[in-house]
């Protein structure tokens, strides 16, 4: 016990510690929390009615930013996998990392579901004991489950490992195997769950389809490794930890499959509700052509399908995907693309028209946006703290660990 509170200690001192960049961005992660905090207490007093949101259209940018952030977090499997199924060692040695990508963002997930359901007092209702969980009939319930099942894991886990790596040990892969395993299928399954969250309702025709979960998956597979990329790139960049060109070409590769697949998912959907147009086909004529007069979206979805083209482009040619410029281009595309694609496309389109006909648009409000930024700079905060202490446990700075780069241990000095 007494090992694993120095850990502790060692940790914060590691997060509290750092050059004028890393304050400096420390500082920012904090004034948009705040801004959070500011626009926050004003939902909470005046209530939803400062949002976009309706009677009609009840879910919008928060649960649109929800969908998204559980596919960065299911992401991070795309690391565990050849790390611990395939003993690739170039992965193994960045897998903390990823397992720090998708613990922040499980945090920003559940984040936005917090502010969606108007004040966090109400989270009662769906406290075992206290609320009526009703578990297992209800869906959302078993999405409650998933995600915090699953932000256990990735805490659990990466802690386990860094504090052994701490005391100095190698503990042998097979006594977390089993962990890894479950991992790896879990993350499949908070994604699959969010996904039968909108299927099961019948209801809503644009969101009643057998694609819906595999869509969510070929977009998260999309959207996750265009965000590793960036990442792996800074950790290269700002630190002395070692990134292999090797893992950003195996992610590179992964995000045009996966891209791929979405688009033409997203075709498949288009051939069938367009070829021979029914009722059923009224939420995706107006999102991609406009309804009675009303195209609130069309520019969104458009936008997206874009972005998606040309990143895909640039990742399906071999030299332009090999190019650093040209891939972080296709990434930040992709990710912009899946977006707005998966969150303002998809969920919010399943209100509109509702099951009467009536349209009621909506579009987010400069409050929305202010309570959203502090919950992105929320999962940075996480993230970055995160992976600086994984970075000075595995590079032998703090505890007794042997330095991956030098093979040299730590005899208890700090980095400054």
């Amino acid at each position: 016990m007494k090992v694993f509170c120095a850990f502790l200690m060692d940790a914060m001192k590691t997060a509290l510690k750092g050059g004028p960049l890393y304050y400096m961005w420390m500082s920012f992660l904090l004034v948009l929390i705040g801004i959070t905090a500011w626009s926050y207490s004003h939902q909470w007093t005046e209530g939803m009615v400062i949002t976009g949101l309706s009677d009609q259209v009840s879910w919008g940018f928060y649960i649109a930013n929800f969908a998204f952030f559980v596919g960065i977090a299911a992401a991070g499997v795309l690391l565990t996998v050849p790390a611990y199924i395939f003993h690739r060692k170039d992965v193994k040695t960045v897998v903390v990392i990823g397992e720090a990508m998708a613990l922040s963002a499980v945090i920003v997930a559940m984040g936005f579901v917090a502010v969606d359901i108007g004040r966090l007092d109400r989270a009662w209702h769906v406290m075992p004991g206290l609320g009526k969980f009703n578990w297992p009939n209800s869906m959302l319930a078993w999405d409650i489950v998933v995600l915090n099942v699953y932000l256990f894991l990735n805490l659990f886990i990466p802690m386990y490992i860094l504090f052994k790596h701490y005391q100095g040990k190698e503990t042998p892969v097979r006594k977390y195997f089993i962990w890894i395993v479950i991992t790896c299928f879990w993350a499949i399954s908070i994604h699959t769950v969010t996904a039968w969250l909108l299927s099961s309702n019948v209801a809503r025709p644009f969101w009643h389809t057998a694609l819906m979960a595999p869509r969510f998956i070929s977009s998260a597979f999309t959207a996750g490794p265009a965000l590793m990329i960036i990442i792996l790139q800074l950790v290269r960049r700002y630190t002395d930890y070692p990134v292999s060109q090797s893992v950003i070409k195996m992610l590179a590769i992964i995000m045009a499959i996966a891209l791929q697949i979405s688009l033409y998912f997203v075709a498949a959907e288009l051939f069938t509700d367009f070829y021979f147009e029914g009722a059923h086909a009224a939420s995706m004529h107006y999102l991609f052509l406009g309804l009675d007069g009303f195209d609130g979206l069309k520019s969104w979805i458009w936008t997206a399908v874009g972005l998606n083209l040309v990143a895909l482009t640039l990742l399906m040619i071999h030299k332009t995907r090999e190019n650093m410029v040209t891939l972080n281009i296709a990434c930040v595309l992709g990710f912009v693309g899946i977006w707005i694609e998966k969150g303002m496309g998809l969920v919010v389109t399943g209100f509109i028209p509702t099951p009467l006909g009536e349209i009621f648009e909506y579009s987010p409000t400069l409050m929305e946006i202010g309570v959203s930024v502090g919950i992105y700079a929320l999962g940075a905060f996480v993230f970055t703290i995160l992976t600086k202490v994984a970075i000075e446990v595995e590079l032998g700075r703090i505890g007794k660990h042997k330095n991956i780069l030098t093979g040299v241990g730590n005899t208890g000095a700090r980095a400054e």
